[in-house]
């Protein structure tokens, strides 16, 4: 793809910088001109403009999503194309996707995972009333902004999504663990994928985890066909069982099984919520919801029995007579084997149990003891000890055990395992090159990151405009853990200085010239005006009256005295030429002018008074 910072799409949108991107297209930040204000700008990658195809329905579902309108979901403002450059504008969102929180958190508590999957149902509930399924719901196309708001994105481009993305390998890894079986044979979808999907996206919420992995897209595909998901609770027992019911019925194998819509499966998640937790669904019973079957009528049964027929309508056979003694032998045989038969099992058991209650212990409290002091105790007590996973934590510190699979106080046997994860410290992060940006964008970037504002100084510079980062600490590309500080100084703009007017009438020209300069600021224009009071060459007028404060340079005009006007200068009534003028006849010069052959000045032209400090008296000044 061409370089496309900097670059103005539709004459408005100006792009900035990459804030991301996905198997299809690439995110930028991008400031609209018109509205002066940041969108998202989604541009298809190059090798998917190819495909006419494709592009003819990315252009028609792009403006179907653009239609939405909902809390939950982007809003989309434009869609066009310019020189094969296919884009879509959307809202800005400040905040961080799905995936990083449950990256960040490693799993995430009943009351978010439902408060989200709530949010999520309502964006997807609003689209599919207005006939457009997703089809590809994730965590990576789900945003979390700092109120905790959820807004579903990719409307549309999942929905154009053909046989042109199944080739994309990028992007059909990052799909595949949520396709929903209909999906992955390449079957008829409609909103009960979707619900599928964000079953799988609640079952990574509450566990961390994603039900199927596998060495390759085909083989996790194939998993949700022919598998069955884990439950939530084998995994954490700590999940409720009220969730795991919604998300077991949501991801069922079977379309038919799952909830019929998204009104059906927000009905569940809002008793979940609003009981507190304490509301318990019972599972589906396949024998109530079997085929239909022909039954015999009841009445034709006894019937039957009346006439002395069996439900075969065959004669019954007619019953012997049991014998009263042989029956009392027996009941008296049957009781004595009972007697003893429990007086066996009773004391079998109390030996059974002193031996197998010295192959039980009690789990300890692992949580914030360091792995090596773990490992030991656990080992010691006969169980096993397994490291299950590793993960950043903002609360532990590196090596410490953040989690454990069973809880401490519960009784196992020896040689139980016992699954925990090890806390990596704070995640570290690269800290991105602020100098030269500009502040208002400071606080997008380091929110992005994990990262805060620290101290702010301001500083003066005359080369670096006003709100554009001087300088930062600490410096591009150092890693640092996540919510670190990093600590800005900012541009001022050029300083402001003022100076003091200084006195400058009576001082010779050159005098006044030197404390303007001293002062900081500039001499303006120089005029020349005769004085019969004062002498040539003295300031007779300034342009700023003394002691008035301005900016530095600042432009100061003077008025300086040219001496008396000379006697032959003072014409008489009628005559037009000046005392002194030579003037011969066919004599190009004009009357009253001096200058001589070479000279470059102009007639009329004052010279300089500084220059005139070199030059000798003439007669009329001596």
């Amino acid at each position: 793809m061409v370089e496309i910072i900097g670059k103005v799409l539709g004459g408005r949108y100006e792009i900035i910088e990459k804030i991301g991107e996905g198997g299809m297209a690439l995110v930028y930040k991008a400031r609209c001109r018109l509205l002066n204000r940041y969108v998202a700008v989604k541009i298809l990658r190059d090798e998917l403009t190819n495909d006419e195809e494709f592009i003819n329905k990315f252009r028609r579902e792009s403006q179907a999503a653009a239609s939405l309108s909902h809390p939950n979901i982007v809003s989309i403002y434009d869609v066009g194309v310019e020189n094969d450059i296919h884009y879509i504008v959307m809202e800005y969102i400040k905040g961080k996707t799905l995936k990083d929180i449950i990256d960040e958190k490693d799993k995430l508590s009943p009351e978010e995972t439902i408060d989200y999957t709530i949010q999520i149902a309502e964006a997807l509930g609003h689209a599919h009333k207005n006939h457009i399924i997703h089809r590809d719901i994730k965590p990576h196309n789900i945003m979390v902004t700092d109120d905790k708001r959820i807004k579903v994105t990719d409307f549309g481009i999942a929905r154009a999504a053909t046989s042109a993305t199944m080739t994309n390998t990028s992007s059909v890894i990052g799909s595949v663990h949520y396709f929903s079986p209909e999906q992955a044979r390449g079957r008829f979808t409609d909103e009960k994928s979707d619900i599928y999907s964000l079953g799988i996206v609640m079952y990574e919420m509450i566990t961390g985890k994603i039900p199927f992995e596998g060495e390759s897209p085909i083989s996790v595909a194939l998993k949700h066909v022919e598998e069955e998901i884990t439950p939530p609770s084998h995994i954490d027992s700590s999940v409720p069982k009220n969730i795991e019911h919604i998300i077991m019925k949501s991801a069922r194998k079977d379309q038919m099984e799952r909830y019929k819509n998204t009104e059906e499966l927000l009905k569940d998640l809002r008793k979940v919520k609003y009981s507190g937790g304490d509301v318990e669904f019972t599972d589906d019973n396949s024998n109530f919801d079997s085929k239909t079957v022909i039954l015999p009528p009841v009445e034709s049964n006894k019937k039957e029995k009346k006439k002395g027929l069996n439900k075969n309508g065959k004669k019954k056979k007619p019953e012997k007579k049991k014998d009263k003694k042989g029956s009392k032998k027996a009941v008296f045989l049957g009781i004595l084997l009972a007697f003893l038969l429990v007086n066996g099992i009773a004391f079998g058991f109390l030996k059974f149990k002193e031996s197998f209650m010295s192959r039980e212990v009690e789990v300890p409290d692992l949580v914030g003891v360091q792995e090596e002091i773990a490992k030991e105790k656990i080992e010691e007590m006969g169980l096993k000890f397994i490291v299950k996973d590793r993960s950043y934590s903002s609360d532990f510190k590196e090596g410490e055990i953040m989690w454990q699979n069973e809880e401490a106080g519960k009784v196992v046997k020896k040689g139980f395992p016992i699954e925990v994860t090890v806390s990596k410290g704070k995640k570290k992060v690269k800290v991105p090159k602020l100098t030269g940006k500009d502040l208002g964008e400071i606080e997008f970037i380091l929110d992005d990151l994990g990262l805060k504002e620290g101290n702010i100084d301001y500083q003066y510079s005359d080369s670096i405009p006003k709100n554009i980062i001087i300088s930062q600490s600490p410096r591009p590309d150092t890693e640092i853990e996540e919510g670190s500080v990093i600590d800005l100084v900012i541009s001022k703009g050029p300083e402001i200085r003022t100076s003091t007017i200084p006195n400058l009438v009576g001082l010779r020209e050159n005098e006044a010239k030197r404390a303007v300069v001293a002062k900081g600021l500039v001499v303006g224009n120089i005029r020349y005006q005769s004085s019969d009071s004062v002498e040539k060459g003295i300031v007779l007028w300034q342009s700023y009256q003394q002691g008035t404060k301005v900016q530095q340079n600042t432009s100061i005009d003077l008025v300086v005295s040219s001496g008396p006007e000379k006697k032959e200068d003072r014409k008489e009534p009628g005559d037009t030429t000046k005392p002194g003028d030579t003037t011969k006849p066919g004599d190009t010069t004009k009357p009253g002018d001096t200058t001589k052959p070479g000279d470059t000045t102009k007639p009329g032209q004052g010279k300089d008074p500084e220059d005139d400090e070199d030059l000798p008296p003439t007669e009329d000044q001596q």
